[in-house]
């Protein structure tokens, strides 16, 4: 596996600047026209130019043949070991909601789906609801379940069929299993104890009741009839990015998922819409605060989940419409890459390694004139992990002084 190493002593502030680019789920497998990926089938003239001035390479998330999460994949990028920084998705949503998520709270990342006259699932997503309707689904939890066992519900939405779970009580474990089967046309799961300590098994218990009468207070919604509960997970206390790594960060996305991974490691929220042009902006507006930006760009991947290859494409070709106005900022360095590979050939995440550019002035341009899956593999950064990205950024930036005599 790979190993890390303490940066602290070797950190130096000398004002440069990095943004990181993320087009989540960027990668994919051939299956195109002519066998090509999406990223390969995109016209991203702003990418290969930037090429120009940058090297590239592949990054595999967490280790070879382990498809990540969203969490794991955007911790590695930020230079944290996605295995040793684990979290449920429920504490990423809670926090990037803004909810007041407490110690010894438990929180789970709900999906509302459609289920069928036998309970079975067919959808999901529940058609990816509006959010404004996913609001009028969650009120009608918040007034129907309150209270289970002594412990507190609480619901809140976060966008389209999305919505947060929170409970809050004494002894609550999070060694929960999801309810998720991950597929359709079975039925959801039941909450099941990740081990038989009395708290696991306690906690299941009570989630499955919370589950069980949420279920039946939503029985009639069309489409969102049905709910799966994925990422139980308490409040972590981890070492900032400025203790880490000597950087003022800041993040911009739209996603309240994605601003609650960047939260938990120290990053301060600015404005952000999911329409790039404006996130730049809000970004731009915050130029001389801070020394490190995420900048989040989520429709590639939720383009590759629905499996529309032309979706995608475009999708990709907006992300690269955004880099002219990053690069009016004169960043030290300008990095775009991705967490994971959502190939639209498997619908879902992948194991795959992603696509990467990192642009500086120190940088060895590898002479690539695409930015694409199988041109990066022959760039100088090689196949390395994730969570390697960040020295590198730091190094170019000037920000890591010499090792040794």
């Amino acid at each position: 596996m790979a190993t890390t190493m303490d940066l602290r002593p070797w950190v130096q502030t000398n004002g440069s600047k990095i943004i990181l680019y993320v087009w989540d789920g960027l990668g994919g497998i051939p299956y195109g026209p002519g066998g090509k990926t999406e990223l390969g089938t995109a016209k991203t003239p702003n990418a290969d130019r930037l090429l120009g001035q940058a090297s590239c390479g592949l990054l595999e998330p967490v280790y070879p043949g382990i498809t990540p999460g969203s969490g794991p994949g955007h911790l590695a990028l930020f230079g944290y070991d996605p295995v040793e920084y684990q979290i449920g998705r429920g504490a990423l949503e809670a926090v990037g909601v803004g909810f007041d998520f407490r110690e010894g709270d438990v929180a789970a990342r709900l999906n509302f789906c459609t289920l069928d006259a036998a309970g079975i699932i067919t959808d999901r997503r529940a058609g990816r609801i509006p959010t404004d309707e996913s609001k009028l689904v969650v009120a009608k939890l918040q007034q129907a379940v309150k209270e289970v066992d002594g412990v507190e519900v609480f619901w809140t939405p976060v966008k389209e069929h999305r919505a947060l779970m929170v409970l809050r009580g004494k002894g609550l474990s999070d060694l929960l299993e999801d309810t998720d089967p991950q597929k359709e046309g079975v039925a959801p799961l039941a909450v099941k104890p990740r081990d038989k300590s009395e708290g696991a098994v306690s906690s299941a218990k009570i989630a499955q009741k919370v589950l069980a009468q949420a279920m039946k207070a939503i029985a009639g919604e069309k489409k969102a009839n049905g709910i799966l509960a994925r990422g139980f997970a308490k409040r972590p206390h981890w070492p900032t990015m400025e203790e880490r790594f000597g950087v003022r960060a800041a993040v911009v996305a739209g996603t309240p998922m994605y601003r609650g991974v960047a939260k938990l490691v120290g990053m301060e929220a600015l404005p952000a819409t999911n329409e790039i042009a404006r996130d730049v902006e809000s970004l731009a507006a915050a130029w001389d605060k801070y020394d490190f930006f995420f900048i989040h760009y989520k429709h590639t991947d939720k383009a590759g989940e629905d499996g529309d290859f032309e979706a995608k494409v475009h999708y990709i070709e907006e992300a690269d419409s955004g880099l002219p106005a990053l690069e009016k900022l004169r960043p030290d360095v300008l990095i775009v890459t991705a967490d994971h590979s959502t190939p639209v050939a498997m619908k879902g995440h992948s194991w795959h390694p992603v696509p990467a550019l990192l642009a500086a002035r120190t940088a060895r341009p590898d002479g690539v004139q695409k930015f694409c899956e199988f041109n990066c593999k022959t760039g100088s950064l090689g196949l390395r992990p994730s969570m390697y990205l960040m020295p590198l950024a730091l190094a170019h930036a000037g920000r890591l002084a010499k090792f040794g005599a």
